[in-house]
């Protein structure tokens, strides 16, 4: 072996120290990067040369160290949990926000409530059949039930636009999905590049792994790494992204509720853009969330923003039906027959509720055309909101249905954000980038970097000697 042979060794010890403290310091200097994987320079030994001849003998030392690569420290397995818990943690909270408002737009329990002026509407018809003769009682009875009747048309009229909002919602979310698969499909191309001609890629896969959180997050799916260095991602089995390669996507269906509740309206639904007609099976993501919302109202098992409109409906009908259905057969203070106290439009009942009478006297209290200080039919109407067929029962039972569900899906919501946070803390603790660790690491390159210049100092001196004084011994 030659004695110069020493400096080739020392000299791949500088270079893997040299490429080792790179690795630190641009882990140090990404320590605050989203997203960021840390990584770490892989050394290996060099071995011994092999055998000149037959007869070679005698010790032979390794040839130093070289840097065989440099290794992304990320886990497929903690990155796969994480995508899962976005899925799930995306699908809850849309849920949950959706509930959320529902149950806020209500105010209940409260006087301003629709639970309030019910109770305030039967009194003021107690009122009138307290003082029949009165247009005192009878002119707030009226005011009472104009106000009633606003406030359950307000709150239909809410939720439909509560629905149409959450629609637009959903196509933004879906055009979001498209140009995140693009990106990936982009990101593949690069990746598959770089793996071709030897390039480093971990930035780039660093890049690519936040947006497949993302559209997790968004669609949930499954990804699968492909050999050559790109992914794809498939939701229900079917390809969103392989490779460079994207099928898009996009939300069909009605676009208002009064649409999406019409007998034979097909659904909100996420379809292929190339295969019209064929849906896209979601498992999880906020447009999952979304599209389960919008769904159109199928007596209680619908979408949430849908039944609660239909319970309004419900409501309005309700009211209007049994009080009419006593104010028909009632007489005015003058005698007069007592018509419709309510008018509504079928299907349509707490959009268009209304009351009729104009003025006081329209109001039918008696049960007499000859005696109108009777106000035996103001008392039974009074009594309306009594009992297990009330609209006030039908009313506390939709009150209490929505705060029940409310209250399930924030638990789910904070139940699944629990998991999402526990998974990304367990996928950092592996990934992100340790300043101590780091520091120690910094250290131990430098130590190792002068430890092979000193090496490489020897040697050149006893080449020195080697060269330079061998001869002159004596003189």
């Amino acid at each position: 072996m030659s004695t110069f042979s020493g400096l080739t060794t020392a000299l791949s010890g500088l270079n893997a120290a040299r490429t080792g403290l790179n690795v630190v310091g641009q882990n140090l200097t990404n320590v605050n990067t989203a997203g960021y994987t840390r990584q770490r320079a892989d050394l290996a030994s060099v071995g011994a040369p092999a055998s000149g001849s037959l007869y070679s003998s005698g010790v032979k030392p390794g040839q130093g160290v070289a840097v065989s690569g440099i290794a992304r420290l990320g886990d497929a397995f903690l990155d796969a949990r994480v995508r899962t818990a976005f899925s799930s943690a995306g699908y809850t909270n849309v849920r949950a926000n959706a509930v959320s408002d529902i149950q806020a737009r209500m105010k209940e329990p409260g006087t301003d409530a629709v639970s309030g002026q019910l109770t305030s509407f039967w009194a003021s018809w107690q009122a009138v059949s307290n003082t029949p003769g009165d247009a005192g009682p009878a002119a707030t009875l009226l005011q009472g039930a104009t106000t009633l009747a606003q406030s359950i048309g307000d709150g239909y009229r809410g939720l439909d636009t509560q629905w149409s909002q959450t629609r637009s919602q959903a196509d933004m979310l879906a055009g979001e999905v498209n140009s995140t698969s693009a990106q990936v499909a982009d990101l593949n191309d690069k990746i598959r590049s770089s793996a071709a001609s030897g390039v480093p890629s971990s930035a780039l896969i660093d890049q690519r792994n936040t947006l497949t959180a993302r559209l997790s997050q968004l669609v949930g799916g499954t990804v699968r790494d492909l050999p050559d260095g790109g992914n794809e991602i498939l939701l229900g089995g079917n390809v969103l992204v392989s490779g460079s390669q994207v099928n898009a996507v996009n939300v069909t269906g009605p676009t208002s509720m009064g649409a999406a509740n019409v007998s034979g309206a097909g659904p909100v639904q996420l379809e292929w853009a190339k295969r019209p007609g064929m849906p896209v099976d979601l498992d999880g993501g906020q447009l999952a969330g979304t599209l389960s919302v919008l769904a159109p109202a199928n007596g209680g098992t619908g979408g949430v923003i849908a039944e609660t409109a239909a319970e309004y409906n419900r409501l309005a009908a309700n009211l209007a039906d049994q009080v009419n259905a006593v104010h028909t057969t009632a007489y005015t203070a003058d005698g007069t027959p007592g018509g419709p106290f309510f008018s509504y439009t079928p299907g349509q009942a707490a959009a268009t509720l209304a009351v009729v009478p104009k003025d006081v006297t329209g109001v039918a209290a008696s049960a007499s055309n000859v005696n109108g200080n009777d106000g035996s039919m103001a008392d039974k109407i009074s009594q309306l909101g009594i009992g297990p067929g009330s609209p006030d029962a039908q009313w506390t039972k939709t009150v209490l249905t929505t705060g029940t569900a409310a209250r399930t899906a924030l638990q789910q919501d904070v139940a699944a954000g629990t998991a999402l946070t526990n998974a990304v803390t367990v996928q950092q603790s592996n990934a992100s980038v340790d300043i101590d660790e780091e520091n120690v690491n910094l250290l131990a390159y430098q130590h190792a970097y002068q430890a092979a210049a000193r090496v490489m100092t020897a040697i050149d001196e006893s080449l020195d000697v080697l060269i330079n004084q061998t001869g002159r011994v004596g003189r």
